[in-house]
């Protein structure tokens, strides 16, 4: 199993260091994330600074872009990590594509799908001149003249990877990209219920099974050398998972436990502003079926028992854990 940490910095420069740790420490990869931040930048400069580690956004916004954009910024990352870059998109939801990034929002599982096909061909006529001719309902690329095409990789195309949590989106996943971000709102029931199936349904679109995806499992790692640091990263995990669960797109997810009513709770909280007691509402069982909760001696255990048997890599998040490497663990997970 592949293990990725985290390349959260404030400032890109540090994404180097910070990258080179991950590396030493036995990591298989290292991602980003769009948020304060531009997801890419450090990516650029993890890039220049490391030799072994795979680099990918977990999630760059792909509606905030095009798909040239997109073909652009994935063609110079590869080239810069000499074939190690993955490009992992997501959609965000409508407030944020209309209101924050002023892009159109429409049919995100349909518009998703035809961002990665228009991507695959702009790549394509790079890689191995077939005609730039794609033509959809949301985009078009006909134009490719010889001033802007930077002829072939000579690392190969990059991955895509795609995030996804309702079955629509998860199961146009299955059909177009190479990989899937379980999103770390997630249970083991969920999964289940929802993902796998979803999955399959879009792989098997495309003569596929679920051995020719990639799946990442990112999950909520709550843990601690002492009780103080355990008491205090389950609170900062029940304030993610309150986030995470005011959202109607995560509904799904409380609904295979029969909470949906929570996320109406959740959501109109959130508009009040009523953070702190948002927290406040997932309890100890919730929390430890969406977050790995365990001291650290038990952690590897504890995320092979949730996703040994489908996913080929995790991603181990930890905001509220104090820093930590946890390269014990990552040799455990990754023998």
């Amino acid at each position: 199993m592949k293990v990725d940490g985290n390349l959260l910095v404030d400032d890109p420069a540090d994404a180097g260091p910070a990258a080179r740790r991950l590396e030493e420490a036995g990591y298989a990869g290292g991602f980003s994330f769009e948020g304060r931040h531009d997801p890419f930048f450090p990516l650029v400069v993890a890039a220049q600074q490391t030799e072994r580690l795979e680099l990918m956004p977990g999630i760059a916004i792909a509606f905030a872009r095009n798909p040239m954009i997109l073909a652009n910024i994935a063609y110079d990352l590869q080239l810069l990590s000499k074939g190690r870059f993955i490009l992992g998109l997501g959609t965000q939801i409508r407030p944020h594509i209309e209101r924050r990034f002023s892009m159109p929002w429409s049919q995100p599982a349909k518009r998703m799908r035809e961002m990665v096909l228009a991507v695959r061909a702009i790549l394509d006529r790079w890689q191995n001149g077939t005609p730039l001719d794609f033509r959809g309902e949301f985009y078009n690329h006909t134009l490719m003249t010889p001033v802007f095409d930077p002829g072939p990789n000579p690392h190969g195309v990059p991955k895509i990877f795609c995030a996804g949590v309702g079955p629509r989106m998860t199961e146009v996943v299955g059909e177009v990209a190479d990989g899937f971000f379980v999103h770390p709102f997630h249970t083991v029931e969920s999964v289940a219920k929802v993902t796998l199936p979803a999955l399959e349904r879009g792989l098997s679109k495309s003569g596929r099974s679920l051995s020719d995806l990639e799946i990442s499992c990112q999950m909520i790692l709550v843990t601690g050398h002492d009780e103080e640091e355990l008491v205090a990263a389950r609170n900062g995990a029940r304030a993610q998972i309150s986030f995470y669960g005011s959202t109607p797109a995560y509904r799904p997810v409380l609904e295979c436990h029969g909470r949906g009513d929570l996320q109406d709770e959740l959501n109109r909280m959130s508009k009040e502003g009523k953070w702190l007691e948002m927290a406040a509402l997932i309890d100890d069982d919730l929390l430890e079926k969406i977050a790995v909760v365990a001291p650290r001696d038990e952690i590897a255990a504890k995320v092979r028992a949730r996703c040994g048997d489908w996913a080929g890599r995790v991603s181990l998040v930890s905001h509220f854990s104090k820093p930590d490497l946890l390269e014990d663990v990552v040799a455990e997970l990754s023998a």
